[in-house]
């Protein structure tokens, strides 16, 4: 690929994870994500075969942000407290209204039986990546799972509130349980 073709396909990725972010993956039209990396509709399929194939590409790479996020945490700290520090970050008001560098996972959960399953095994491996990532022993994935199960919730209902003193009290509700 060239470097000319390989930058704008990265300006298109940029768009649609944004996009994702905001609406998730269904919503946004291959126009308005085209629009958003200030190029034409006619030029999409040089790099991308589908729209499906290019927000599931996009939801891989934010999840995969959101876990290398996570690797950078101490390696000596534990897992309850790698738990704490991703719940202190992930369940902020800084994040809950970020536009970028966001988790995508709220935005498109409500959208994902009508996704192909290529998504749902995404989700599934991102799940299964992040526990792994926050646990010391086998016997804590459970807890791990009900961590991140609460975390993605609780920041799923403060999106939806939006900035205000109810969603600000979830975050904090949400972020107090974990652990």
């Amino acid at each position: 690929m060239s470097d000319k073709k390989s930058r704008t396909r990265e300006r298109i990725l940029e768009a649609a994870r944004s996009a994702l972010i905001q609406q998730g993956p269904a919503e946004p039209s291959v126009s308005q994500v085209m629009g958003a990396a200030g190029l034409t509709v006619g030029g999409f399929y040089a790099h991308f075969q589908s729209k499906d194939e290019l927000m599931l590409e996009a939801f891989a790479q934010l999840l995969g942000d959101r876990r290398a996020l996570l690797a950078q945490l101490d390696p000596n700290l534990d897992g309850a407290e790698r738990r704490a520090l991703a719940a202190a970050f992930y369940l902020s008001r800084k994040h809950r209204d970020a536009e970028v560098q966001a988790c995508p996972i709220p935005s498109a959960l409500g959208e994902m039986q009508r996704l192909p399953d290529a998504f749902r095994d995404v989700l599934a491996e991102h799940i299964e990546l992040m526990t792994a990532q926050m646990v010391d022993r086998p016997e804590d994935i459970d807890k791990a799972l009900a961590d991140l199960a609460l975390m993605i919730g609780g920041l799923a209902v403060a999106r939806a509130l939006g900035a205000g003193e109810l969603s600000d009290r979830i975050l904090r509700a949400a972020k107090s349980a974990v652990i």
